[in-house]
């Protein structure tokens, strides 16, 4: 390990020298950092939890111990005497494995045991700017599960037999994991983390989700995992005052506990910054995970995610040197930014002043989109622009409209409840909501059980309500999700220009009172007109403006038949004459048009 790269927040690969070494002999080299420790011991399986002193080396911040012959699954901790004699049992913060909660060792595993079967997906991977990304955001735990029992998950090999078949067949090509680090309290949901190298023991071992992401990608799927570079639990037994004193968080609780009553970490410390700088290329290399979602960005940007206390040049100098060195690394992997802030650049090159993400998701996308079909009809008019807004902004950064977890907890209501009116009234303003997502210019992402029009608030300790589809009404809207994500999969319009202004243009943005859109989408071999009106009332005679072309084939309408509307399917051309076409549109509805001629 470069030993001032890591001082100065430079190293990217400290988890090779740290943690729990296996090596070719059968033994196990133990080392940690921990600069202001008085004593410090490994107990573990091996020793009969007795302890085995370790020694300093380097320049005395560091400690190490060789213990032969440790067998891969042996269960481990540091036992840490503070400066003030208070001695504290720790999981390892570089292991790769820990044990399953409430129990707290780390647990000894090899980085080199499995062997990858993708090569072709990762020769050919990208970061999807001309590309389709429609991603599937999935907690592991609530998916599916085997039982109402407490704990009764799948493994990451089971998932991997029942998740993959099923994303395919919905039209998704990316699954976005929520945090697989390990972490203390399920209620969490991964982003309070005890083990930031080590993937959470609910699921199985590490080599189980290796074969999960090898097995995704040799299905043409593509794995994008949240990682949480902003706080940790609070855990005695974990990084909190880890060698007696504040080694990853701040001595003082005025910027040092996060609002979720988490430690923050301090960006400023160049060991914190290699600590997890670290962990990230640590997912993209041991794991070929695809792609980071970093969690809580506008929490690294200003102090306390508070524009009003300034921005925390710390922690953006963080972000840039993480996100170019993981580039330089890993030049195809994703990164996204959750940020809720107006920050000017989080997409733009770290060369030319930015944070180096790929893509920022887009909240006020996402607050305006659903303020609007939470409105009644009545009320849209007056509300019209919101829907327009988002292109005012939209070429500043690529970006990814977002229908997360987030959205359908905390009282918040699911998708589909949000949908203004009553049970009827949802779906054909939920199908119409889900077109025009994916006629707007950007990335998409969708939460688990959004696709079958769950009510339900999302709870962490229960499985989707799949017995929802056995009704008429959630069978056809998970139908039309089905069939409109593999539309946006199979046309090049919807995504090969999308951070181009030449990819999108409005045909019609001035139906105030009619409560109409019209846009349309291009590629370099097709365009795409989409037409919508969320009024609850049919719009007869409407005259859509369209250029060059002779006709118009409709290729999706939410209100066709199959998927619960009134409208039989008819794919018959409409011509066009003098650059107009007449339509009569449903209440609630969107409709996709091919551009012929």
């Amino acid at each position: 390990m470069d030993f001032y790269g890591f001082y100065m927040g430079q190293e990217f690969e400290a988890y090779r020298f740290l943690g729990a070494q296996v090596q070719g002999d059968g033994s196990v080299v133990f080392r940690t950092f921990a600069p202001n420790a008085a004593s410090i011991s490994v107990i573990g399986d091996f020793n009969g939890w007795q302890g085995s002193d370790m020694h300093k080396i380097y320049d005395g911040n560091f400690w190490e111990l060789t213990v032969p012959q440790v067998e891969v699954g042996s269960r481990y901790k540091f036992r840490i005497t503070s400066q003030t004699g208070k001695t504290i049992d720790h999981c390892d913060p570089y292991g790769f494995g820990s044990e399953k909660r409430p129990n707290t060792a780390s647990v000894v595993h090899s980085l080199d045991r499995y062997s990858f079967q993708d090569g072709a997906w990762m020769d050919r991977r990208g970061e999807g700017y001309q590309q389709p990304l429609n991603i599937y955001e999935v907690h592991l735990g609530s998916w599916q599960r085997k039982s109402d029992a407490p704990d009764d998950w799948y493994t990451y090999e089971e998932l991997a037999q029942r998740l993959i078949p099923y994303v395919k067949e919905c039209g998704y090509n990316y699954i976005e994991l929520m945090p697989l680090a390990e972490h203390p309290c399920d209620a969490s949901w991964g982003y309070q983390d005890t083990g930031f190298f080590s993937p959470t023991s609910r699921y199985g071992t590490p080599d189980q989700l290796r074969f999960f992401i090898d097995q995704c990608h040799q299905n043409h799927i593509g794995v994008i995992m949240d990682f949480v570079p902003v706080h940790f639990a609070v855990d005695d037994y974990a990084l909190w005052n880890y060698d007696g004193t504040p080694l990853y968080e701040y001595p003082n609780t005025a910027v040092g506990r996060s609002e979720w009553g988490s430690c923050n970490f301090m960006h400023s410390r160049g060991e914190v910054r290699s600590f997890l700088q670290s962990a990230a290329l640590y997912w993209l290399k041991e794991f070929h995970v695809d792609g980071l979602r970093m969690d809580a960005v506008s929490n690294l940007i200003y102090w306390q995610g508070d524009p009003g206390r300034g921005e925390n040049r710390g922690a953006i100098q963080f972000l840039q040197t993480m996100n170019q060195g993981l580039k330089q690394r890993q030049p195809h992997a994703l990164l996204i930014a959750e940020d809720s802030t107006s920050y000017s650049g989080v997409t733009r090159d770290v060369a030319h002043g930015g944070l180096g993400f790929d893509y920022k998701w887009d909240l006020g996308w996402m607050n305006d989109t659903l303020s609007y079909f939470q409105t009644p009809p009545q009320m849209r008019p007056q509300h019209y622009h919101k829907l327009t807004f988002s292109m005012m902004y939209f070429y500043q950064e690529r970006y990814l409209l977002p229908l997360s977890h987030d959205e359908v907890v905390h009282g918040k209501a699911t998708i589909l409840q949000k949908m203004h009116g009553d049970y009827e009234e949802k779906f054909p303003q939920a199908r119409a909501l889900y077109c025009y997502m994916m006629a707007h210019p950007g990335k998409k992402l969708n939460f688990m059980g959004n696709e079958i029009g769950q009510f339900r608030e999302w709870d962490e300790s229960r499985e989707q309500d799949w017995n929802l589809l056995r009704y008429p009404k959630h069978d056809e809207l998970f139908r039309f999700i089905r069939d409109l994500n593999h539309l946006y999969l199979n046309h090049s319009a919807l995504w090969q220009e999308d951070d181009r202004e030449q990819g999108f243009r409005w045909l019609d943005c001035h139906q105030e009172e009619r409560c109409i859109y019209a846009m349309e989408r291009r590629s370099a071999k097709e365009r795409l007109v989409f037409v919508f009106n969320f009024s609850d009332q049919t719009q007869d005679g409407y005259q859509l403006p369209v250029e060059g072309c002779t006709g118009l084939r409709p290729i999706l309408s939410t209100e066709w038949e199959e998927y619960g509307g009134g409208v039989k399917r008819d794919e018959n051309v409409l011509h066009v004459q003098h650059n107009q076409v007449q339509l009569s549109l449903p209440p609630y509805s969107g409709l996709c048009l091919a551009v012929e001629g």
